[in-house]
């Protein structure tokens, strides 16, 4: 069976975001870029070419088609343009960039699409996308580069639903510029 994996970069006060910081009007958005470091590039690199699809939200589906196609980075550009990435919505009308799926009931279709062949599939960001995967244990693997700062608020993807859920610590590591790198697996699903 293929695994979820969601890798989000999150604050210490549990807020997520893009490395360019523009997805939300967040006044400290882009933090991520200021804790540049050799081995962030390094794992993100393997963490990419470790799967062989990606699983995205209506919202970061739409910042990813509208830069990747057109990006000169090969090393993350040509397996992200490469790979199926099926996109969550239920209001997207089509998906043109290439090999995109929409599926529309997350429930249904992620169990679905875990059962079928291939490997492991990476979820960038997309935090209610990752939201509703957490409520309906879909999630395989989550990975957390946890950065030295907090922002005051912003984008999580736990909130106050107030639903326990459970983790194994699957690896950790501490980079040279503080960040850690946290790997968890549900522990009861």
């Amino acid at each position: 069976m293929r695994k979820i994996i969601v890798t989000e970069f999150m604050t210490l006060d549990g807020v997520i975001e893009a490395p360019g910081g523009n997805e939300t009007p967040h006044p400290h958005g882009g933090w991520e870029f200021k804790y540049d470091a050799p081995e962030t590039g390094e794992y993100k690199v393997k963490e990419l070419h470790s799967v062989d699809a990606l699983l995205l939200g209506k919202n970061t589906y739409e910042q990813f088609a509208g830069y990747w196609p057109n990006s000169t980075d090969n090393t993350f550009g040509d397996p992200i343009n490469r790979y199926p990435k099926y996109v969550v919505s239920t209001s997207l009308e089509k998906a043109d960039w290439h090999n995109s799926h929409i599926l529309r009931n997350v429930a249904k279709e992620v169990a679905e699409l875990k059962k079928t062949d291939g490997g492991d599939i990476l979820v960038y960001g997309s935090a209610t996308l990752v939201k509703s995967l957490l409520h309906h244990n879909l999630v395989d693997e989550l990975r957390l580069m946890i950065f030295p700062l907090s922002i005051g608020g912003g984008l999580r993807i736990f909130d106050d639903s107030r639903e326990l859920k459970k983790f194994s610590l699957k690896h950790a590591q501490i980079l040279s510029n503080g960040v850690l790198i946290l790997e968890y697996e549900p522990i009861g699903v």
